[in-house]
């Protein structure tokens, strides 16, 4: 009997406590941060999840931090269907609804960049994205010790310079001017 393919769909609030079980399963790995049952009800149309069968085997969150930037949260993946390409499909959905819903930018905040670079992400200073720091951080108990990675991937040309690192990290050269004299600080 052939496996059924895993779809990509706009989570409803039915779907929640499986997300909350998905995330929950996930924060033994120490990748995630804890993401409560109520939370994810009140932002349940915010996630896509991935679905295998009945079973969801993936969800991530697209939380809009600004006009101009949305963040990719809460990206988990079923350790059975790992390696398939299953995150992947989820950023590519959120890209695209990113792109269609006018941000210019989807960033992201990871222990493992080398992921989000595969999915064209480049490492850039935490502080390029104040709207994540003032949204979030701040109150976060990890916030002055944290040790995750701020990504980045324009989703039309920004105009920023990429370059290369020999370490095949992918970094932005410099914000953009626009970016600093609009805010009188980086975005």
């Amino acid at each position: 009997m052939r496996q059924p393919r895993v779809t990509i769909d706009s989570a409803d609030v039915s779907q929640a406590a499986n997300v909350h079980a998905l995330i929950t399963e996930n924060l033994e790995e120490g990748h995630l941060l804890p993401r409560t049952l109520s939370e994810i009800t009140a932002h349940a149309d915010r996630f896509v999840v991935a679905v295998l069968g009945r079973r969801i085997v993936g969800c991530a969150e697209l939380a809009p931090l600004s006009p101009r930037v949305a963040e990719v949260r809460s990206l988990a993946v079923d350790r059975a269907v790992r390696g398939h390409g299953v995150g992947a499909q989820i950023v590519d959905e959120w890209r695209r609804q990113a792109r269609r819903g006018g941000f210019e930018k989807l960033c992201a905040f990871t222990h493992s960049p080398a992921y989000f670079i595969g999915m064209g992400f480049s490492i850039v200073p935490r502080l390029w994205l104040l709207e994540k720091i003032f949204t979030d951080c701040l109150a976060c108990p990890h916030f002055r010790r944290c040790r995750q990675y701020a990504m980045v991937v324009p989703l039309e040309r920004t105009g920023r310079s990429v370059v290369d690192d020999p370490s095949g990290i992918r970094v932005h050269s410099e914000p953009d001017r626009e970016d600093f004299a609009a805010t009188g600080r980086y975005a």
